[in-house]
């Protein structure tokens, strides 16, 4: 054979091979995710961070589509009863688990008696409370067994509730309805959660956890919409450096991050233009007090610093209009509500509200001779670290004596949930649904999970059992009103501004829609220009 044509050969064999190989390369997400999650378990998890990798790995009864809207998950259909009371959900026959196991009515039943379990120790337990039965079960008063969810047969799934619940279905996209595989649970018990012992039922499965550096999924050929699912691996940073996130962005490194830094929001824009997405956000920053605790359980202290504080400034010089100034505690626009009770000094000129809050504290027997001394908690972060800056001069007329904390966000958290020692710390609350419940429920006294505050108002609590079961939503409404102005009356959390969502996300990355709740799975997204 001639040398001429033994290369046009062996070079057509290449081109060959190359095209195979390109055929099959991986289509690779790069996606930044603010930070290490604490747990991958979804009955012990509580931040949105966690839920953002969850929701790529276990997929509910029902999920959120591309705009937040309530879309079929495992359940194909499902029934309401009359009364409000009865769901019957009808399971998909192709839905399976990650090893071929398909998914029952009886897998759901397991996981919700579980999550309920006092010995499981769910932090969010008690979103699942308009289930029949489920406060008692989760504070050991009855056995799981008496929990309102059946299995009536492999594909029907029975959920009956103590009291008609408007939000019912926008709650079951939560975290906290997604299944466990109750073999890998009786296997691992909570190591379940570890790469190779997880069983998972979402587009991806779990591969790789490499701590403080990524977390690797990759697409779950056994999803029954696998067909549909364009990308095929996902790396998830922990970002809890803006800076350096946005570095990485810029550098191409991450196709998406779910925050910038604020102070360098002007170059970004300049930069690059409509990869930064910023849209309106179920949610509220605020600072939990301590209301247990000397001199902060005085609610005059409470309210002479919140009144100090200039929510215009820091909504559009520290957060350079990423946040709008909030003085209430439920965001503007939520579902089955009215206006929210808002702060009676919103509307006064600063120099009125030092004046008024300097005589507040003076009342409480604090002065130039005896300064309030605080301390801020709050989690790593630029723009955390400068709130808490600026908040600090805001108080200065006031004579307060100000010191700061910082924590890495688990840390923050569970310190936060474990009723570690605070006087203020800086938290945020993302609406799992769209309902004004879904933010008062925060601080009713028994509320151990996130009631940071450790407020305790029979009457507040009064307020919130009767909404629990009032099914008339006018009615329910004015009586979630009445309790919002006990809280903005009582301040046990300080609002501060209402969040809107910032993402940056690459022009490669398709089919990422902007939405109140800041939802994006993976399985909606695609890679390409």
């Amino acid at each position: 054979m001639a040398t001429g044509h033994l290369k046009t050969v062996l070079l057509a064999a290449a081109l060959s091979v190359g095209v195979a190989t390109a055929g099959l390369a991986q289509v690779v997400y790069h996606r930044g995710n603010t930070t290490e999650p604490e747990t991958l378990d979804q009955h012990l998890t509580s931040t949105i961070y966690e839920s953002i990798i969850l929701r790529d790995l276990y997929e509910g009864l029902v999920v959120h589509g591309p705009k937040a809207e309530v879309t079929p998950g495992v359940a194909e259909s499902w029934t309401v009863s009359d009364d409000g009371l009865v769901y019957t959900f009808t399971l998909r026959e192709d839905a399976t688990w990650s090893n071929g196991d398909p998914v029952k009515a009886d897998d759901f039943v397991f996981s919700y008696r579980r999550i309920l379990d006092p010995a499981t120790g769910a932090k969010y337990a008690d979103i699942l409370y308009p289930i029949a039965g489920a406060e008692p079960v989760n504070k050991g008063e009855a056995p799981v067994e008496e929990l309102g969810v059946r299995a009536v047969d492999e594909r029907t799934l029975e959920i009956t509730l103590g009291s008609a619940t408007p939000y019912f279905m926008e709650l079951l996209t939560h975290q906290t309805s997604l299944p466990v595989h109750p073999p890998s649970v009786g296997e691992h018990g909570m190591a379940f959660t570890r790469p190779g012992n997880m069983i998972s039922n979402g587009a991806y499965t779990l591969v790789e956890w490499v701590p403080n550096a990524h977390i690797k999924a990759v697409k779950n050929e056994s999803f029954h919409d696998a067909d549909n699912v364009a990308i095929d691996e996902v790396y998830y940073y922990p970002t809890e450096d803006r800076s350096a996130a946005l570095r990485r962005f810029m550098a191409g490194e991450l196709h998406s991050n779910n925050d910038a830094p604020t102070e360098q929001m002007d170059f970004i824009r300049a930069e690059l233009g409509d990869q930064l997405r910023i849209a309106p956000y179920l949610g509220t920053y605020y600072y939990a007090v301590n209301t247990e605790k000397a001199p902060f359980d005085d609610v005059r202290v409470r309210q002479a610093l919140s009144m100090a504080i200039d929510r215009e400034f820091l909504a559009d010089e520290i957060w350079a209009g990423a946040m709008v100034p909030g003085y209430s505690f439920i965001p503007p626009g939520i579902g089955n509500y009215g206006e929210p009770a808002m702060a009676d000094y919103a509307d006064l000129p600063m120099f009125d509200r030092e004046e008024e809050a300097i005589a507040l504290l003076a009342e409480a027997g604090f002065g130039p001779d005896n300064p309030l001394q605080v301390e801020i908690r709050f989690n790593t972060s630029e723009n955390h670290q400068k709130t808490a800056t600026a908040i600090a001069d805001m108080w200065k007329p006031l004579g307060v004596q100000t010191t700061f904390f910082n924590t890495d966000l688990k840390t923050h958290y569970a310190h936060l949930r474990d009723r570690g020692d605070i006087d203020i710390a800086r938290a945020g609350w993302i609406g799992d649904y769209s309902d004004p419940q879904n933010f008062l429920f925060m601080v009713e006294s028994d509320n151990l999970g996130f009631n940071y505050a450790r407020y305790a108002n029979p009457e507040y609590d009064a307020l919130m059992d009767e909404a629990a079961v009032t099914t008339d939503l006018e009615e329910r409404a004015q009586i979630l009103l009445e309790a919002e102005k006990i809280f903005m009356r009582d301040l046990p959390f300080i609002p501060l501004m209402y969040y809107g969502s910032i993402n940056l996300v690459s022009p490669e990355l398709q089919g990422w829609e902007d939405n109140i709740q800041n939802v994006h799975a993976t399985r909606w997204l695609s890679l390409g220009n």
